[in-house]
């Protein structure tokens, strides 16, 4: 498919896609999507519109690379999203009663396939991966993606395995990929509130509008979903997303999406476009109304999750998911001993035939034109964690705690003073 290294090099390659992206420009697009979700007890039917939010774009923050209509992973083609959103209660914490302050994230890689190439990496282990020891054996990631809290990774994964038997028929060996933060500052996390019910609701929800070939749509962001209860950089965290086109030499072009469920950093390290962001804005800290409680302080997380409509080998996407850390890092994270940072990464090229027992022919790009694809996962994770800032609102949860969100006018602020303001 391409040229050999010594008419494109690495370096080469890499300015070539970036000036391509940089001259197209790429404003990332805001338009209204789908969030099934229970808010205060009371659910919004499945498809009721939710009003966009403005994102980092939108506030001067110069991201520039040219992404896909939505920037978003619904960019990749065959990605779909939901969310199931549990908002209820207020007051102390009755375990088993509330308040609750969580929910469900799922990514359904591919409607064409069932199992697609992927891999994971980690940046600070402190966290779980279920499925992590089979996709570091098979290469291969089968069924969605689920990203919850902390609490309830097992009830998640079993209801998978019965989802997928109950709507897909497959009784085969199958192991759910679910992965986590912990939401126990604003949540009741250990009070069992997410059931097998609404594991099904949310994946109906995705399987239904994969099928029916419904056109991709916004990726709602913020206080949604598996990020509902998530705090990044002591400010609200949750949900965000971004993507990034890969224009190639031969006339292919790719598209690379990452979501991020962001509940990780310390305030002094926040950085956001390379401004000293957190130290700009040093009040707004969490208030925290039961110091004897698991301090917001000893714990942070992110799960990236990585698409791509690239072809690549496990081995590749295990490269791939590895740079999500540079993003992490680029807005200040350290991987702090407490962190669990866990990155995902899959393709939707076709993988061959698993049913066989017969040779697969399969196309992937050769090593030395990765790195394109490494600039794109940095810089859309990087993007990704700042929507997330950016979308999640004031949340108050068990005991009154309280996660201010950041400030857009101080972001601003933040951004002119340092020259770095892009509005």
């Amino acid at each position: 498919m391409f040229p050999n290294s010594g008419l494109y090099s690495r370096r080469s390659l890499l300015r070539s896609s970036v000036a391509t992206t940089l001259a197209l420009g790429g404003a990332g697009m805001t338009s209204t999507g789908v969030l099934l979700a229970q808010d205060s007890g009371t659910p919004l039917a499945l498809g009721t519109p939710v009003v966009s939010k403005a994102r980092a774009r939108d506030l001067g923050v110069p991201f520039f690379d040219a992404t896909g209509p939505l920037n978003s992973i619904e960019d990749v083609p065959g990605v779909n999203v939901g969310h199931l959103t549990l908002i209820e209660g207020d007051g102390p914490l009755q375990v088993g009663i509330g308040p609750v302050r969580t929910g469900i994230t799922a990514i359904n890689p591919s409607i064409e396939q069932q199992q697609v190439f992927g891999a994971w990496s980690t940046l600070n282990g402190n966290g779980e991966l279920t499925a992590a020891v089979w996709i570091e054996e098979m290469g291969l990631i089968a069924g969605p993606i689920m990203l919850t809290s902390s609490g309830s990774v097992g009830t998640v994964k079993d209801a998978v395995t019965h989802w997928v038997y109950d709507r897909l028929g497959i009784s085969d060996l199958f192991v759910p990929v679910v992965s986590e933060t912990w939401d126990g500052f604003l949540s009741d996390i250990v009070g069992g509130h997410i059931t097998p019910d609404h594991v099904y609701s949310v994946l109906d929800d995705v399987l239904g509008r994969a099928m029916s070939g419904a056109p991709p749509e916004s990726v709602q962001e913020g206080n949604v979903g598996g990020g509902t209860g998530d705090m990044a950089f002591d400010f609200k965290g949750g949900i965000g997303t971004s993507s990034r086109t890969i224009p190639y030499p031969d006339g292919s072009t790719y598209t690379l999406g990452v979501l991020v469920q962001a509940n990780f950093g310390f305030r002094e390290l926040l950085t956001i476009a390379g401004v000293p962001v957190g130290a700009q804005i040093p009040d707004l800290m969490p208030v925290d109304n039961n110091p004897a409680s698991f301090s917001p302080f000893q714990t942070s997380s992110i799960v990236v999750v990585i698409g791509t409509d690239a072809p690549l080998l496990p081995s590749q996407l295990k490269r791939i998911a590895t740079r999500a850390g540079i993003g992490v890092g680029n807005t200040g994270g350290i991987g702090d001993d407490g962190s669990g940072d866990i990155f995902i990464a899959f393709s939707t090229a076709p993988a061959g035939q698993f049913d066989e027992p017969t040779p697969s022919d399969i196309s992937y790009l050769p090593n030395f034109a990765m790195t394109p694809l490494f600039y794109a996962t940095v810089m859309a994770t990087e993007e990704a964690i700042v929507n997330a800032l950016v979308a999640a609102e004031t949340m108050t949860g068990i005991n009154g705690n309280t996660v201010y969100a950041l400030p857009h006018d101080r972001l601003q602020e933040a951004l002119k003073t340092f020259g770095r303001f892009a509005g």
